[in-house]
């Protein structure tokens, strides 16, 4: 699957509005760079990857990416995924809307970066499906999943055509993005910067927006499987 064009180095969008309803890229905002559409994705290119039938896609947390067959590349990629698994971490689902659909993505991932401003990251693959439409949006929402939200975590990992059937959400304050129901909380970002990683992007988000609930038990990753902190 093809990378996303024009995203290598470094982007930076504050706010992209979703193209219009006449098919025409969506006017560069004030406060952007005038070459910032050069980073963006067109539809018909995100259309291409996502197609007519087949369904949407992300690695499930902790899933190994794939790697070339060699059976010493496969035994130093799962090396590196075991030591790494050792190291628990939170779940989230990062949401945004694209042409007024709801888009998510689960993600392990997840980082703050820094108090002032506030900027937060996560890191997808560059096989996602789901983050060309992010990056297009300009905006995203980070939920951070409860412990009992495990089957919300598969289902937004899963290769289901419609990842938000049966799910509740509200918009988000900010940019409408996605809240998902029963989420411990959400930061309501815009894209600050994009950088290639290897085979992933690091996306660092401008926080606009937070809110936590008072529920206190989060959703775990841990060698491979969900735990909690029971």
């Amino acid at each position: 699957m093809g990378e996303p064009s024009g995203t290598a180095g470094t982007a930076r969008v504050e706010e992209v509005s979703s193209r219009s309803a006449d098919g025409e890229d969506p006017p560069i905002l004030e406060g952007i760079s005038p070459d910032a559409r050069r980073s963006w994705p067109s539809q018909e290119l995100i259309s291409s990857w996502l197609g007519d039938a087949e369904p949407d896609f992300e690695l499930k947390p902790g899933e190994a990416v794939a790697v070339p067959d060699d059976a010493e590349a496969l035994a130093e990629a799962r090396r590196f995924r075991d030591v790494l698994g050792t190291f628990a971490s939170g779940i989230t689902v990062v949401t945004t809307l694209s042409g007024g659909e709801p888009v998510g993505m689960t993600c392990q991932s997840f980082s703050s970066v820094s108090l002032d401003p506030p900027l937060v990251l996560f890191v997808p693959a560059k096989t996602s499906r789901a983050w060309p439409l992010i990056q297009r949006a300009g905006r995203f929402c980070v939920n951070v999943l409860a412990a009992d939200q495990s089957d919300l975590s598969n289902q937004m990992a899963s290769r289901g055509a419609d990842k938000f059937s049966g799910v509740a959400w509200t918009p988000s304050a900010h940019s409408g993005s996605p809240v998902l129901d029963g989420s411990l909380a959400h930061l309501d970002c815009t894209i600050h910067a994009v950088h290639e990683a290897g085979d992933h992007y690091v996306v660092i988000g401008r926080v606009q927006d937070l809110q936590a609930t008072t529920r206190q038990d989060p959703l775990l990753f841990f060698r491979g499987g969900y735990r909690t902190t029971d």
